[in-house]
C-alpha cells in the first residue's frame, strides 16, 4: 500500500518529518494555520492544507479538525510530531477511529504514561526506582502533612503534565504554604487539571533520559541516553549524548530500566524515559514518560547513525521493524542547543518579527535542524525556537570546541536570540568540565553573569 503522511505541525519538526517521508517515498501534506502558509515547511510539502486562523486553539489543537482534514485529503498516516496534540490520547483515539495511522504510540500507552500518577505506578510495578513521593494531594494541608512525612525540600509537580509547569521547590513549610495554591492553578491552566503531587528534591541532579523505540509487542530497543541538565524555569537549554557523567554500570542500568518500565505496557513507536540522576549518591530516579518523539532528538540519532523519524513512519506503516538491540551502537558526542528567538538581556522575553540576515555555520560535525531562513516572520503565536543547532565529534572535549567554533559563526539579524547567552554558556568553566547541574545555570551561572555586568 502507497501511504499519504500528513503532518500535523509546523516549523523545524514538520520540515524534519516532510524530509524523512519523502526520503521513504510518501507523499506529504502538511497542516498550517493561516500564519504558516508561506512556511518553508509548507514549500517543501506536497500538499498545504489550511486548518484555521493563527491561534494554536483554532488550529494546531483542534484534534477534530486535524484528523477531518487529513481524511479529506487522502491520507492514511498522520505524525504529530512534538508538542500540540502529540501526547493528546483523543487525537490516536481520532485516528483509530477514523482508520488512519497515528505515527505514535496508542491512545491506551498515551494514558497510562501521561499521567505522572499512573506512570510512577508503572515504574513502581516494573522494579523502576523512585523518589520519596505522594499521590494526589488534594489541598495545603494535605501537602504540608505529607511534606514532613517526606522531608524537606520537596517539589511538586502537576500529574497531568511537565514543562515545568506546576513545579515549586520548597524548603520549608513557609514556602510550601506560599506556592502550593499558584502551582496548582499553573498547572490547571496549562493542561486543565490542577491536580498535584509531591516528591523529595534531589539538591544535586543530572537530568538524564533514554531514547527508545517499541514494536506495541513488548520488544523494546534503546538508542543510548541523552544529558538534558542545562535549563531554564525546567526548559532544556542543551542537550548531549551519550550522558557522559554517568558510570558504566549506572548506564546499564538505567536503560534496562527504561526497557522494563516500557516494556510492560507492550509500548508503540518512539518515546522517553527521563529520570533525576542524585550526582552525589551515583543513583538514578524516574521522573517522567513523554510519549513522543523529542526536541533532542537529533543528538540520539547522531551518535547511532539511525534516523529515528523513518524509524518511527516504517515501524507505523509496517514497512519496517527494530533492529535488534547489539545492532545499535554508539560513537562519539553530540551537543544540541535550542536557538531562541527572546532577549536574554530583557529577561528572556519573546523577540518576534523578520529575520533579515542568516547565516547558519557549515561543515564536518555540523547540523542545523530549522525552518527558518533570511525572511522568515517569526510569529509571536507559538514556540519561540527557531532553530536546533547540532554538532557531533569523536568526544565531548572535541565536540564542546566545534560547537563553540559554530556559535561563534551562527549569524542571525533582525531579531533577538539567545545565541551570545549560549557562546558565554559554552566557554564557561563549568561546561567545559561537565560539572553541572540542573540548577546550575539559574543559580550559578546566570547570577555570577549579572553580578560581573
Amino acid at each position: 500500500m502507497r501511504h499519504k503522511l500528513f503532518v500535523a505541525n509546523r516549523g523545524e519538526i514538520a520540515l524534519r518529518i516532510i524530509r524523512s517521508a519523502q526520503e521513504l517515498g510518501l507523499e506529504t501534506v502538511l497542516g498550517v494555520s493561516s500564519a504558516d502558509v508561506d512556511s518553508v515547511g509548507a514549500q517543501r510539502a506536497d500538499r498545504v492544507v489550511v486548518l484555521g486562523p493563527a491561534p494554536a486553539r483554532d488550529s494546531y489543537l483542534d484534534a477534530a479538525l486535524v484528523v477531518h482534514a487529513a481524511r479529506e485529503t487522502g491520507c492514511t498516516a498522520l505524525h504529530p510530531g512534538y508538542g500540540f496534540l502529540s501526547e493528546r490520547a483523543e487525537l490516536a483515539e481520532l485516528c483509530r477511529r477514523e482508520g488512519l495511522i497515528f505515527v505514535g504510540p496508542g491512545p491506551e500507552s498515551i494514558r497510562a504514561v501521561g499521567d505522572k500518577l499512573s506512570a510512577r505506578a508503572l515504574a513502581r510495578q516494573a522494579g523502576v526506582p523512585l523518589t520519596s513521593g505522594s499521590e494526589k494531594v488534594g489541598d495545603v494541608a494535605q501537602a504540608l502533612t505529607i511534606a514532613q512525612d517526606i522531608g524537606y525540600p520537596v517539589i511538586t509537580k502537576a500529574s497531568a503534565g511537565g514543562g515545568g509547569r506546576g513545579m515549586v521547590v520548597a524548603y520549608g513549610p513557609d514556602d510550601l504554604k506560599t506556592s502550593f495554591d499558584q502551582a496548582s492553578t499553573t498547572a490547571r491552566e496549562a493542561f486543565g487539571d490542577g491536580t498535584l503531587y509531591l516528591e523529595r528534591y534531589v539538591e544535586v541532579a543530572r537530568h538524564v533520559e533514554v531514547q527508545v523505540v517499541g514494536d506495541g509487542e513488548g520488544r523494546i530497543v534503546h538508542f543510548g541516553e541523552r544529558d538534558c541538565s542545562v535549563q531554564r524555569r525546567y526548559q532544556k537549554m542543551i542537550e548531549e549524548a551519550p550522558a557522559a557523567i554517568l558510570p558504566p554500570e549506572v548506564r546499564s542500568r538505567l536503560q534496562e530500566a527504561a526497557i522494563s518500565l516500557l516494556s510492560s505496557i507492550n509500548y508503540r513507536n518512539a518515546g522517553t524515559v527521563e529520570f533525576l540522576y542524585d550526582v552525589e549518591r551515583q543513583d538514578f530516579f524516574f521522573m517522567e514518560v513523554n510519549a513522543r518523539i523529542q526536541v533532542e532528538h537529533p543528538v540520539s540519532e547522531e551518535i547511532t547513525g539511525v534516523d529515528l523519524v523513518a524509524a518511527q513512519l516504517r515501524l507505523a506503516t509496517g514497512t519496517g521493524s527494530l533492529p535488534d538491540q547489539a545492532q545499535v551502537q554508539t560513537h562519539g558526542h553530540a551537543i544540541e542547543v535550542r536557538i531562541i528567538a527572546e532577549d536574554p538581556e530583557n529577561d528572556f522575553a519573546p523577540s518576534p518579527g523578520r529575520i533579515t540576515r542568516w547565516e547558519p555555520p557549515v561543515g564536518k560535525g555540523i547540523r542545523i535542524d530549522s525552518a527558518a531562513q533570511a525572511g522568515t516572520l517569526v510569529s509571536p503565536y507559538y514556540d519561540s525556537m527557531i532553530a536546533k543547532l547540532i554538532v557531533h565529534a569523536d568526544n565531548r572535549e572535541a565536540a564542546v570546541a566545534l560547537l563553540a567554533d559554530a556559535l561563534d559563526a551562527f549569524v542571525i539579524e533582525g531579531i533577538a536570540t539567545n545565541i551570545p547567552l549560549l557562546r558565554e554558556i559554552v566557554a564557561h568553566e563549568d561546561y567545559r568540565a561537565n560539572a553541572i547541574n540542573t540548577r546550575w545555570l539559574e543559580t550559578t551561572f546566570l547570577p555570577n553573569r549579572q553580578t560581573a555586568r
